[in-house]
């Protein structure tokens, strides 16, 4: 049965709906942009973990090719804080993973995935656990792809690139890695979704390219997020001079993990069966 874009983003927002409270405070007692050293105890003290570099822009330099910053954007009159990865694909490389039917925890997608430096959630998925549009992992694909919305993340012969399925469709070409969402936010440097039906606050995943080609992931670290068309509209406003943009899944499913010295969780309220993982190339 097909559904209209903003029937289906509902329902799927719906099945998004925040956990227990107590769920929710440990979120938030969880997230934190500094690393965090364990509790002490009588016999492993806890150490300080080295301060990541700053640059002059106020991007953090976690590693040769891998930055990270706090932004704010706002539009509407309303204005969201986004947690930003940038990730330069000449030293790194994505990849994504895919349990159809068995999603996993934050904690658990760490242990499977031992050599990722960062990910995040990806494609929104079903009640059965089954990513909706595209997923291609290590040349597997599974699924099929957007026709009517939609873009997508895809990596072929070893580039990465963010595209817009509605401006550049996908014939079946083949990929070494691929995920999909929906709206596009951004296409071409300018505001691509307005379309205020269904819409509404909620924890948002984005993947974005930017002018340089490098790929930008970018999670909202609070609770209640934004509305995607006010994201849509400040997103080309920052100077982050992104050309395409893409929404992952969102609400309870909106995760993220960077490793290293200046580790970061961001957990979701859902496990999740499809992530984008960053590697060292």
């Amino acid at each position: 049965m097909r559904y209209r874009f903003s029937a289906l983003l509902r329902a799927l927002m719906w099945r998004r709906q925040l956990s227990p409270l107590i769920t929710a405070m440990s979120l938030m007692t969880s997230c934190t942009l500094s690393a965090q050293p364990p509790p002490p105890t009588a016999t492993t003290p806890p150490t300080a973990a080295p301060i990541p570099t700053l640059d002059t822009s106020g991007w953090e330099v976690l590693a040769n090719g891998l930055e990270r910053r706090l932004i704010t954007v706002t539009a509407n009159t309303f204005s969201t804080q986004l947690l930003v990865l940038r990730i330069d694909p000449a030293l790194y490389t994505l990849r994504a993973h895919y349990r159809p039917g068995e999603p996993l925890t934050l904690g658990t997608w760490r242990e499977v995935l031992p050599g990722a430096v960062a990910f995040v959630n990806a494609n929104f998925f079903d009640t059965a656990q089954q990513a909706l549009g595209l997923v291609v992992s290590d040349g597997v694909a599974y699924g099929q792809s957007f026709t009517d919305r939609g873009g997508m993340l895809q990596v072929e012969n070893g580039v990465p690139r963010v595209r817009s399925i509605l401006q550049e469709p996908y014939y079946g070409e083949a990929l070494e890695q691929a995920v999909q969402g929906f709206p596009v936010l951004v296409a071409n440097g300018q505001t691509s979704f307005t379309n205020t039906q269904g819409d509404r606050a909620s924890r948002r995943t984005i993947v974005a390219q930017d002018a340089n080609g490098r790929i930008l992931l970018l999670t909202t670290p609070s609770l209640f997020g934004m509305r995607l068309v006010d994201l849509s509209a400040g997103l080309p406003a920052t100077d982050l001079n992104l050309v395409t943009a893409v929404n992952l899944d969102g609400g309870g499913s909106t995760m993220m993990w960077i490793g290293g010295n200046a580790a970061y969780q961001l957990y979701s309220f859902d496990p999740v069966p499809a992530v984008l993982a960053v590697y060292p190339r």
